[in-house]
């Protein structure tokens, strides 16, 4: 309510309703401007509208195969990786080989050839660009989130269990032969893999190069 004291002109009178009308007038322009913005980064904000190929599928094992397996792979894009050159002392090294053998053994058991491929991307990251620069650091990336580690094995709690005998000390003949500078040609320079029975958001957005056993290999397009 507006209240007028007394002994005030009638010019006055007249003016305080146009700049109470003027303010006014003001919020409601900021008012429609941010509820324009708000409406304008729902149709622009990529996390509102995230697209299909971000999302996991949810799909049964026999599903996920059947797709993985329409994908072709592509030989021409399977280029041979260079020796990997490890730089650093006889700690550090026995440090990188407990790392990749560790991985290694996590995520394809005994299975020499998955192992191989296995350190292979590993290696492959440590010298490609948005990766950690180092065999511990890629391995280990994103352990303390519970989402967004790239190994699973760091985040899921298998770590922390006993580890696995059967297959550790090829995990770490492979892991030193590695760091020596051999390179596993059949899988190039891929730097993602996932499992055939499963297919990850990111799978339409890279180039498959390659398949050893139930794994898949994968370059950036």
């Amino acid at each position: 309510m507006l209240v007028m004291a007394s002994g005030r002109t009638s010019s006055s009178v007249r003016r305080r309703p146009v700049k109470r009308d003027a303010v006014a007038d003001r919020w409601l322009l900021l008012i429609m401007v941010e509820t324009a913005l708000a409406v304008a980064s729902s149709f622009f904000n990529p996390a509102a509208f995230k697209p299909k190929s971000q999302r996991a599928r949810q799909m049964t094992m026999a599903e996920a195969r059947a797709s993985n397996a329409e994908v072709p792979i592509v030989p021409e894009a399977r280029v041979t990786a260079a020796p990997y050159r490890f730089r650093g002392g006889p700690a550090e090294r026995a440090q990188a080989v407990d790392c990749l053998a560790t991985a290694a053994l996590y995520e394809v058991g005994d299975d020499p050839r998955g192992q191989r491929a296995v350190i292979q991307v590993i290696l492959n990251r440590a010298r490609a660009p948005g990766f950690p620069k180092t065999i511990c650091g890629v391995v280990y990336q994103g352990f303390d989130r519970t989402s967004g580690c790239q190994f699973s094995f760091t985040c899921d709690g298998s770590i922390r269990r006993r580890t696995k005998h059967l297959g550790w000390s090829a995990a770490r003949r492979n892991a030193t032969r590695g760091l020596a500078g051999r390179v596993f040609a059949n899988v190039g320079r891929a730097t993602h893999y996932h499992a055939d029975w499963m297919v990850p958001y990111w799978r339409d957005t890279m180039i498959k190069v390659a398949k050893v056993d139930t794994h898949l290999f994968y370059v950036r397009g």
